[in-house]
């Protein structure tokens, strides 16, 4: 079993796209605004291993358990794909996903070569 003090934070990947923009920017707003977590940039282009348009949020091992529910009743349809940061980033995206929605398949393969 592994030790969950090993964990750095979370990030939440709210995933929209052109009709959906609008949403999951009120969305990450009031992610921050309700609990104070970290916003990225709205991306508008697929980036890293996320197969659609993303925004990151970054929530500490505190925040996770209250804003996973949150998202969870308030996402609005939109698809979130969460996961620990424990800096095994192929291990953090492949194995300990937690999706909202309808889980997608992210491309794994920017991970070749990093250690997991």
């Amino acid at each position: 079993m592994q030790n969950i003090s090993k964990i750095k934070g979370y990030h939440a990947h709210v995933y929209f796209d052109q009709d959906s923009f609008d949403r999951a920017t009120k969305l990450c707003e009031a992610a921050a605004a309700t609990f104070g977590v970290g916003v990225g940039h709205m991306h508008r282009q697929n980036v890293g291993p996320h197969p659609r348009w993303s925004c990151q949020l970054s929530l500490t091992p505190e925040q996770f358990g209250q804003v996973l529910p949150w998202l969870a009743l308030n996402r609005g349809g939109l698809s979130v794909f969460a996961h620990p940061d424990t800096g095994e980033h192929l291990a953090d995206h492949r194995d300990r996903a937690i999706w909202l929605g309808e889980s997608l398949a992210l491309d794994l393969s920017i991970f070749d070569g990093i250690p997991s």
